[in-house]
C-alpha cells in the first residue's frame, strides 16, 4: 500500500461522520471537535484528492456522486476496523491475567494468599509463570511481574511489595540458640542450599560459610529446601516473606538476621497496566 497517496486518517474520520449525519454540526459533536474543525478537515480532504465530496444546500449538505462513492469506503472501511477492535478487546477482557513469580514466593507467600483475591474477583483468570527470568513484558504478554531486588528495574513501574530481608532459620525444637552474632559460628551446622542459588552463595562466602562444603546438603529448588528446613534437617537462609508464617506459627525461629533497607519482593507492571491489574495491584496491597 503507497501510504504517500493516503489522505490524513483525521480527514478521512471527519468526512465520515459528516456523510453518516449529514451535518457538519452533529459530526463535530459525534467526534468530540469543533464545528470549524471538521469544516476544515473535509476542505483539506477535498484540496488533497482535487474533488468535490460535499455540496452545501442550504441548511444541510448533499454528498456529490464522488463524494457518496468515498463515503461507501469509509463506512465500511471503519466499520470493519470497529469490528476488528471489538472481537480483539473481548478476547483480551478473557485472557487471563499472566503473572511471574519466582517459584519459591508463589509456593510459599503467593499461592496461600490468592484465593482470597477470587473471592474478591472471581472473574478475573490467573496464569502463574514460575520464572527468574529477565522480564520482557511487550514479547512475552505479561501483565504483572514479581521479582526479588532493589527495585531498580528499568522501562517498568515497580513498588515494593514485602521484606526481603535474609535470615537464618531453623525449625524451633531443633535448634535451641535464637540469636547468633556472628553466622560462621555456625558454619559447622548443616546448611540446606538450592543449587547455583548465586545470591545465596555469595552471601554464605561472605560469612565465612563454604557454600559447597561436603556437610551441607543442596536441592534442585527452594521449596524442597523449605521442605528439608521444616522437617528439621537443617539451617537455611531465606528471605523474611518465604518463611514469614512458619515464624508466626512457632515451626521456625530466626538464628540471625541480615536487614536491608531496600532488599525485597517488588510488583512491577508495565508503563499503562489495565483494570483486572489494577485490581489485583490493589489486592496485594492489602495482602501484604
Amino acid at each position: 500500500m503507497n501510504w504517500s497517496r493516503m489522505p490524513p486518517l483525521s480527514a478521512l474520520r471527519a468526512f465520515d461522520a459528516v456523510a453518516t449525519h449529514r451535518s457538519f454540526s452533529i459530526a463535530a459533536t459525534g467526534l468530540n471537535v469543533t464545528e470549524a474543525a471538521v469544516r476544515q478537515h473535509v476542505r483539506g480532504l477535498e484540496r488533497h484528492l482535487g474533488l468535490a465530496l460535499v455540496e452545501r444546500t442550504g441548511r444541510g449538505i448533499n454528498l456529490t456522486a464522488v463524494g457518496a462513492r468515498l463515503a461507501d469506503a469509509t463506512h465500511e472501511g471503519f466499520g470493519t476496523i470497529h469490528s476488528a477492535l471489538d472481537v480483539l478487546l473481548a478476547e483480551e477482557a478473557l485472557r487471563p491475567l499472566r503473572i511471574t513469580v519466582p517459584p519459591s514466593f508463589a509456593e510459599s507467600w503467593l499461592m496461600p494468599r490468592l484465593g482470597e483475591f477470587w473471592s474478591d474477583h472471581p472473574e478475573i483468570r490467573i496464569e502463574l509463570i514460575p520464572s527468574l527470568a529477565v522480564l520482557d513484558f511487550k514479547h512475552e504478554r505479561l501483565d504483572v511481574a514479581i521479582r526479588y531486588g532493589h527495585g531498580d528495574w528499568a522501562d517498568c513501574k515497580s513498588r515494593y511489595l514485602v521484606s526481603g530481608e535474609y535470615l537464618v532459620v531453623a525449625r524451633t525444637d531443633t535448634f535451641s540458640d535464637r540469636i547468633s552474632a556472628d553466622p560462621a559460628s555456625m558454619a559447622e551446622q548443616c546448611w540446606l542450599f538450592e543449587t547455583g542459588r548465586t545470591e545465596h552463595m555469595h552471601w554464605v562466602e561472605r560469612h565465612g560459610i563454604a557454600f559447597d562444603a561436603a556437610l551441607h546438603r543442596h536441592y534442585p529448588t527452594n521449596s524442597l529446601v523449605l521442605s528439608a528446613l521444616r522437617a528439621g534437617q537443617g539451617i537455611s537462609l531465606q528471605s523474611r516473606a518465604l518463611v514469614q508464617r512458619d515464624l508466626d506459627s512457632g515451626l521456625l525461629s530466626v538464628l540471625y538476621r541480615d536487614p536491608s533497607e531496600t532488599l525485597g519482593y517488588y510488583v512491577i507492571v508495565p508503563p499503562e497496566p489495565g483494570p483486572a491489574v489494577r485490581h489485583f495491584l490493589k489486592w496485594l496491597e492489602r495482602a501484604s
